[in-house]
C-alpha cells in the first residue's frame, strides 16, 4: 500500500505544450498535511513558483522554480519551537522513461540524470514539497543550544538497585 502525498497537482506532458507555469499554494488541510509528512510543528504561508518547459532537441523537460515558506520545526535539544523562513531556487531536468526492453535493470547514481517521468505525468506538488523538503535543517537547533552529556552513573551493576530497595538497618 504506497502512503498518499501530502500535496499533489499532476501535469501531463500533453498539456505543458511550448510550456507552462503556475504557482502552487496548498490549502489549510494540505498544509498540515505537509507539515505531518516532514515532521513540522507547523507550515504557513507555502508557495512555490514553477515554470516547466521541454528543453530543445531533446526528450527532456526542465522544471524550474522558487519555494517559499515559513514553518516551524522543533528544536533537537530543547524540544521548543524553531521558526525558519524558506527561499529555495532550483531547476530539475524530466525525461521520459525508455520502454523496458532488456530483462536487467542497470542503475546509476549520476547527479546529472534526470528524474524519470512516469505514466506521462509531472507531479508539480510533489516537486514543490521535495525542495521544501531539502531546504529544511535535518537536525534543527536553536542558537545556544547545547547538549550535555549526563554523567555515567557509578555502579551500574544490577544488584544496587536492589541493595537500594533494602532497608538501612537490616544485615541480612
Amino acid at each position: 500500500m504506497t502512503t498518499p502525498l501530502p500535496f499533489s497537482d499532476p501535469v501531463r506532458i500533453n498539456q505543458i505544450g511550448a510550456g507552462l507555469e503556475r504557482t502552487l499554494t496548498p490549502d489549510a488541510e494540505a498544509s498540515r498535511r505537509i507539515a505531518r509528512a516532514l515532521d513540522l510543528q507547523a507550515l504557513d504561508g507555502f508557495t512555490a513558483d514553477l515554470s516547466l518547459a521541454p528543453t530543445p532537441s531533446t526528450r527532456e523537460w526542465t522544471l524550474k522554480g522558487r519555494v517559499r515558506a515559513h514553518a516551524v520545526q522543533t528544536c533537537g535539544i530543547t524540544l521548543e519551537p524553531l521558526p525558519v523562513d524558506v527561499d529555495r531556487r532550483f531547476s530539475i531536468q524530466l525525461a521520459e522513461a525508455a520502454p523496458e526492453q532488456a530483462d536487467e535493470i542497470e542503475v546509476t547514481l549520476d547527479e546529472d540524470d534526470a528524474d524519470l517521468i512516469e505514466d506521462g505525468k509531472i507531479d508539480l506538488g510533489q516537486y514543490a514539497v521535495e525542495q521544501l523538503s531539502l531546504a529544511l535543517d535535518p537536525f534543527p537547533r536553536k542558537p545556544g543550544a547545547s547538549f550535555v552529556q549526563p554523567d555515567e552513573p557509578t555502579e551500574i551493576s544490577p544488584f544496587a538497585a536492589l541493595k537500594a530497595l533494602k532497608p538501612r538497618g537490616d544485615e541480612g
